[in-house]
């Protein structure tokens, strides 16, 4: 382990007390000039055989500058941290020691106890900033949430974009606000309470501005991605890529006190070498952590059902600490009355669900058609913090044709199912941005290229992209209710962009100020009851596929006292059906208690059920309803 890389970025450029340090990779260069773009001046850089670097005192924060390589081919830089003029443009010197950090009393939450709200910068406010998230901390707060995800901030072509089209790893959105104002924003989140993930891409680079290839051999040919060439972690001259990655991931939890990074599609960072990538993040990130006492988490994103990626460092595993788990979202969205067509065709809805809330995938070493082979690896000794669940996220939204959210495919009641089966899991809940209040604009994918030939690629993928979607927009099957009659979008087109951006003013209006309540009821029980505890070994499921119902049951065995106490059992009834359907609450010493009713009229449902109910009776579950019942009078 290189434990110069612990201690400070040495990519790029770095400046110290004494002097300014340059250092760029290009392996196959003749020669490498650093080009100072306010003024005429151009420094030539040394090879020490690998890396070309040099000591440069005339280079100061605020000055702009690119590489110039064999004396013609002028590039930004590729660890730059500020691309002022976009990602064709010239870097800009950055001193990330300069930020004043008032966080130092900032501990990270535990792992469990993260109720996660992802959003993106450009369109979770009108000012589509980082100083726009800032302003609605309070309201986060007021929501509930304890943990704020941030889609991806890195360098992106124009001002629009999801974020997954990045080619500067190390340069902060300047749109958002660049480096000091992430900072800014992670320090008043931390002063508030709250915890921050960022979302970062290390399984390819967005194809505008992606320079990296004409300083070395940052990709391989011998593995494709669904982007283009994957990047060359196990080939020749591949310890400066995975190095150039490393420093990367310690830079935002050392420079810039992010607490968990989001690495995006995991599995498709190949890699054949004996310590894969990840586990030599891990590697690194577990010293950082010894040295600085702070404690970050690594949380994947793989569609994959493997389990090496979160077991842990000693069981040869890679060690993150947990992974976004699509098969609970796709077998909700199906129990809700989802179409069963392109990535939902493998699922069946309400036993499909019933397993995943019993074993976090659905496919665990079995066979699945779509992929007409077995998927998936057992989740046994896995815990439930290691595996976040949602109904609804960037993806499962904007990959749809029309950028549907559930608000505008299911109802009311539904809409306010999906939320208690979400928060109810054993699993870390996530949520979406808007979804608490209803939001019916579309998350719609957008770009904001400068290349005609690529705007023109980007639409025709898109168009291949909803293949497996078109049939049932055009039957207008949605997830139950008709969909609305709406061609497809440009994500060239600004007017996408703008129709994707949230609109807070629904929050002052009916249904969705009822929702909103809703919505904080829900997460401040996640937190005083047995709910809170992401323990998978004490739930139980029983599913019933006619009736369409489920009924999850979870208990936490509170600290002993001295005195043998009865587990608290939280029981959650769930109808998916249209039919008020009766269901049995189990025996038990004490009689349930009513936690959450989410037909109660206060929640603009039709009938509100009894508030203690004996064990061993039964209880009505009006249609597309939830209700949670307890066994326990006083909670946490």
């Amino acid at each position: 382990m290189n434990q110069a890389l612990i201690n400070r970025r040495t990519l790029g450029v770095t400046f110290t007390a004494d002097t300014t340090c340059v250092r760029v990779w290009a392996p196959l260069a003749q020669s490498v000039d650093l080009r100072f773009c306010n003024r005429d001046v151009t420094v030539p850089l040394q090879n020490d055989g690998n890396y070309w670097q040099a000591a440069i005192n005339q280079l100061q924060p605020g000055d702009t500058y690119k590489f110039v390589l064999n004396g013609t081919m002028e590039r930004p830089d590729p660890a730059s941290l500020a691309q002022p003029e976009g990602v064709h443009g010239p870097s800009q010197a950055v001193d990330l020691a300069k930020f004043a950090w008032t966080d130092a009393n900032w501990q990270n939450l535990p792992l469990e106890d993260y109720l996660i709200y992802e959003l993106h910068t450009g369109t979770f406010t009108p000012e589509g900033t980082f100083a726009g998230i800032e302003s609605r901390l309070d309201y986060l707060l007021e929501l509930g949430i304890n943990t704020v995800e941030i889609m991806p901030v890195a360098q992106f072509p124009g001002t629009r974009n999801w974020g997954y089209d990045g080619v500067c790893p190390y340069a902060v959105q300047y749109s958002y606000g660049g480096a000091a104002g992430l900072q800014q924003l992670v320090d008043i989140c931390h002063r508030k309470g709250l915890a921050v993930v960022l979302d970062v891409v290390y399984n390819h680079m967005g194809p505008e501005g992606n320079y990296f290839a004409d300083f070395g051999p940052y990709f391989t040919t011998r593995y494709q991605t669904p982007w283009g060439n994957a990047l060359n972690f196990d080939g020749d001259y591949s310890d400066s890529v995975r190095r150039y990655f490393v420093e990367n991931v310690l830079m935002w939890f050392r420079d810039f006190h992010i607490d968990a990074l989001r690495i995006d599609a995991a599995h498709a960072i190949h890699d054949a070498r004996e310590t894969h990538l990840l586990r030599e993040i891990k590697q690194y990130v577990d010293e950082l952590m010894q040295q600085t006492g702070q404690i970050h988490y690594l949380i994947v994103e793989s569609d994959q059902n493997e389990t090496r990626f979160i077991q842990s460092l000693a069981d040869m595993g890679y060690g993150m600490d947990a992974q976004w788990n699509d098969e609970f979202h796709h077998a909700l969205r199906v129990a809700a009355g989802g179409e069963r067509k392109g990535y939902y065709a493998d699922y069946n809805g309400i036993q499909h669900l019933a397993k995943s809330y019993k074993d976090a995938y659905v496919y665990d070493g079995t066979y699945m058609p779509r992929r007409a082979r077995i998927v998936g690896k057992s989740t046994a000794g896995h815990a439930g913090r290691q595996f976040v669940v949602f109904s609804q996220n960037h993806d499962h939204i904007g990959n749809r044709m029309l950028g549907e959210r559930p608000s505008q495919l299911v109802s009311f009641d539904m809409q306010k199912l999906m939320a208690g089966a979400v928060i109810s899991s054993p699993y870390l809940p996530m949520l979406f941005m808007g979804e608490e209040w209803g939001e019916l604009n579309p998350f719609l994918y957008f770009v904001s290229h400068s290349d005609p030939a690529l705007i023109d690629a980007v639409r025709e993928g898109r168009k291949r992209e909803f293949a497996a979607f078109q049939a049932s927009v055009a039957e207008g099957s949605g997830l139950g209710v008709e969909a609305p009659v709406v061609e497809a979008t440009d994500a060239q087109d600004e007017r996408t962009f703008e129709r994707s951006k949230l609109q807070w003013a629904r929050l002052t209006k009916e249904p969705h100020q009822t929702l909103f309540r809703y919505y904080q009821t829900l997460l401040a029980l996640r937190k005083h009851s047995s709910l809170r505890h992401p323990n998978r070994e004490s739930v139980a499921v029983v599913a019933d596929e006619i009736r369409q119902t489920l009924t999850l049951f979870r208990q936490h065995k509170q600290p002993s006292t001295g005195q043998t106490a009865e587990p608290e059992t939280v029981v959650c009834l769930m109808n998916f059906s249209k039919e008020p359907r009766s269901l049995l609450l189990a025996a038990s010493t004490k009689p349930w208690q009513k936690l959450l009713d989410s037909a109660d009229p206060k929640w603009r449902g039709p009938l509100s059920a009894p508030q203690l109910v004996a064990g061993n009776e039964s209880v009505v579950v009006q249609p597309e309803s939830i209700l949670i019942y307890t066994n326990q009078s006083n909670l946490k």
